[in-house]
């Protein structure tokens, strides 16, 4: 089956692309494009999957530059990719064949461009990266290769949408202590419960930050179970473990 890639005209002419689950060589509860080498999937076929994934970025799989994703605001500026992989959510790079990876399953996978100044950027953004400026911290690391604010484009891919996101009281008084008018990302639900609007929030940390422009592609991961991991959809189901998404950008 041949892959599914979602691109944006934003990013162009940087190569790129939120890879759906579709193409790949997993099977089961994986069955698909799961490229998470931390998933218990056999470790034999992620590689293949992620060789896949590298091969429609046209770099070799030892291309794919990737961090130890912890929900931080950290971001690292690369040159090749790093071994071992710094605990962080962001990266940066101005250097040509070496493909800045994400991998996600809910959170936003964000990419990068300012296509003049040649640097490019990714990040992993949950409601924990993004509250602590993961967003911003890679725009940080872009701008300190050479970038302009004014000419970054940045889009989220496929996330986890509001309808999906359930949460209780304490997660609300964490944005709310944030800021006040956080309370525009999130609507009533069921009793106390409440849904979040995570790619909004992105949205607004983004065109916050100043740069050229931010979209989100309008994909949702939870309710899309045959393009898209979930890591919720996997809890609801009780399943032992969830696929991973690739998203991927090169210079």
């Amino acid at each position: 089956m041949t892959l599914e890639i979602l691109t944006a005209d934003s990013l162009a002419p940087i190569r790129h692309g939120f890879f759906t689950r579709k193409g790949g060589a997993s099977s089961g509860i994986f069955a698909g494009l799961n490229c998470g080498t931390g998933s218990t999937d056999q470790t034999e076929i992620v590689a293949i999957n992620r060789a896949r994934a590298a091969d429609a970025m046209g770099v070799q799989a030892d291309m794919l530059a990737g961090v130890h994703q912890v929900h931080s605001g950290e971001a690292v500026t690369v040159t090749s990719p790093p071994d071992p992989k710094p605990k962080a959510d962001g990266m940066a790079t101005a250097t040509p064949g070496v493909a800045l990876s994400i991998l996600t399953a809910d959170c936003q996978p964000v990419l990068f461009a300012d296509a003049e100044a040649g640097v490019i950027g990714a990040a992993h953004a949950g409601w924990k990266g993004a509250q602590a400026g993961v967003l911003e911290a890679t725009v940080d690391a872009m701008i300190g290769l050479g970038a302009e604010r004014a000419r970054i484009h940045a889009v989220i891919g496929p996330t986890i949408s509001q309808r999906a996101y359930e949460v209780g009281p304490e997660f609300f008084e964490i944005f709310l202590d944030e800021d006040p008018e956080n309370t525009r990302f999130f609507a009533g639900g069921d009793g106390d419960r409440m849904h979040f609007d995570l790619p909004g929030y992105g949205l607004m940390r983004l065109r916050t930050a100043g740069i050229a422009s931010a979209e989100w592609t309008r994909h949702c991961t939870y309710f899309d179970p045959d393009r898209f991991y979930s890591y919720r959809r996997s809890v609801h189901h009780k399943d032992p473990d969830y696929g991973r998404l690739m998203s991927a950008i090169v210079l």
